[in-house]
């Protein structure tokens, strides 16, 4: 059987490595002689990863994949996602501003579902409920959602991402009772008061059922990211957390893998260390070739013989390499 992708090769994501995030010249150098590709369209991570592996990405049950991940175990109805967002009213238009992380405690988005849920939720139309930081809507029948995350759409007019056609009224009719009961919520009037945002409404997205469960040969995942671990776990694949470094990561696997470094959003410490495993692994044959996800929309390919590329420069995205 041929595999689809390289399994001696190693996939990492890191964050935009722009500025003085990589200091150190002779990194710098290194991946400026590597190809950089621009993704044309928005992606959530998944997608991007399986886009470098060359798998297909899954047409529905994206939420269900992400509820697994957190659980360890199947989802067996219908569930979409609930990210809790802050719609802005501009002249003319909405603008999604997307809440999560530290933006939105888990007291409050508690607080928040449990009331939707005694509100809106019944047995016959629909159910809300949270796991960790994030929301999840369950429906009797399904409807059409919006197929990206909140994040992905961070800034933008929400409308052209939105389910459209006859199937959208379901959709649409939620999202505004929704709406209506988080209007005037304690918890946005706490939260205006101190100065943030409210949560106004939720996007709904990735709806459908989690797929059964199948043995396909995936690299093994190195990551904390609850829907990278539930597809890998929907494809019986070989995951665990980051363990803390790449070389962790090539001692507990064979040959390549896919990893996801967690150590932090404003800790940058772990970034040249990790490249700096990478281009030792790469160079002595470890691994066959690098590619680097960076989360602002840019992949970064990596191979040994890149090293003779002496006139490649890349200085917009690492600075100067010099």
């Amino acid at each position: 059987m041929t595999l689809p992708y390289d399994k001696t090769a190693a996939v990492v994501v890191f964050p935009s490595l722009a500025g003085n995030r990589v200091p150190n010249k002779g990194l710098r150098r290194w991946l400026s002689r590597a190809s950089v590709k621009r993704l044309e369209k928005p992606r959530e991570l998944l997608e991007s990863v399986l886009g470098v592996l060359n798998l297909p990405y899954p047409e529905d049950g994206i939420a269900a994949l992400r509820m697994w991940g957190q659980t360890g175990d199947r989802p067996t109805v219908w569930i979409a996602a609930a990210d809790p967002v802050y719609l802005e009213p501009r002249l003319d238009h909405l603008c999604l501003h997307a809440l999560d992380g530290e933006a939105v405690s888990t007291a409050d988005l508690r607080t928040l579902l449990d009331y939707l849920q005694e509100t809106l939720g019944d047995n016959e139309r629909f159910g809300f409920a949270r796991i960790g930081s994030c929301g999840y809507v369950r429906a009797e029948d399904p409807l059409a959602t919006a197929q990206y995350p909140a994040i992905v759409i961070d800034q933008q007019q929400p409308d052209e991402f939105m389910p459209s056609g006859e199937e959208s009224g379901s959709y649409r009719k939620l999202r505004s009772e929704v709406e209506m009961a988080l209007h005037d919520h304690e918890v946005n009037l706490r939260r205006q008061s101190e100065g943030l945002p409210p949560i106004n409404s939720l996007w709904l997205w990735g709806g459908g059922f989690a797929p059964e469960q199948n043995t396909e040969p995936r690299p093994p995942l190195f990551a904390d990211d609850p829907m990278l671990k539930g597809y890998w776990l929907s494809k019986t694949g070989v995951t665990s957390d980051w363990p803390g470094s790449i070389a962790a990561c090539l001692e507990a696997s064979v040959a390549g893998f896919v990893a996801v470094p967690n150590a932090g959003e404003n800790d940058d410490d772990w970034i040249e260390p990790c490249l700096h495993e990478l281009r030792v692994a790469l160079r002595s044959g470890r691994v066959s070739k690098l590619v680097l996800i960076i989360v602002d929309g840019h992949e970064i390919h990596v191979r040994r013989s890149n090293r003779w590329r002496f006139w490649r420069r890349s200085p917009s995205l690492f600075g100067s390499p010099n």
